[in-house]
C-alpha cells in the first residue's frame, strides 16, 4: 500500500508565498516522475509542475517563474514553493507521483494525494 500526503495549503494574499509538501510512505521501491496537479472549482486538474529522479522540471506557462518545484529522494517527498501568488493560483492542489514497489518488477503504478486547498484573495 502507497500513500501520498500532502500539507501547507492555506489561505494567502495576493504576492504572498506557500510552501507545499507531499510525503509518500508505504512500500516503495522507487518513485520516478513527481508532479503537482490543481484543480479550481468546475474545471479540470491541470498540471502545475514536474519533476524526475534526476532532477528535470517542466513547468505550466502560467506558474513559470513563480512556482519552483523540488523533491527529496531520500524522503520520497516532492515541495512546491510557490511565490508572486496569484487569486488565479486558487484551488485544490494534488501531488503524484509514479511509484515501481517491488525491485522484481519494472511497472510503475500512479498515486495521488488528497489534495490540499490554497486560497489566494485579498
Amino acid at each position: 500500500q502507497v500513500q501520498f500526503v500532502e500539507s501547507g495549503g492555506g489561505f494567502v494574499q495576493p504576492g504572498g508565498s506557500l510552501r507545499l509538501s507531499c510525503a509518500a510512505s508505504g512500500t516503495i521501491f522507487s518513485i520516478s516522475t513527481m508532479g503537482w496537479y490543481r484543480q479550481a472549482p468546475g474545471e479540470q486538474r491541470d498540471l502545475v509542475a514536474t519533476i524526475r529522479s534526476t532532477g528535470s522540471t517542466n513547468y505550466a506557462d502560467s506558474v513559470k517563474g513563480r512556482f519552483t518545484i523540488s523533491r527529496d529522494n531520500a524522503k520520497n517527498t516532492v515541495y512546491l514553493q510557490m511565490n508572486s501568488l496569484k487569486p488565479e493560483d486558487t484551488a485544490v492542489y494534488y501531488c503524484n507521483g509514479a511509484v515501481r514497489t517491488t525491485a522484481w518488477s519494472y511497472t510503475f503504478r500512479d498515486y495521488w494525494g488528497q489534495g490540499t486547498q490554497v486560497t489566494v484573495s485579498s
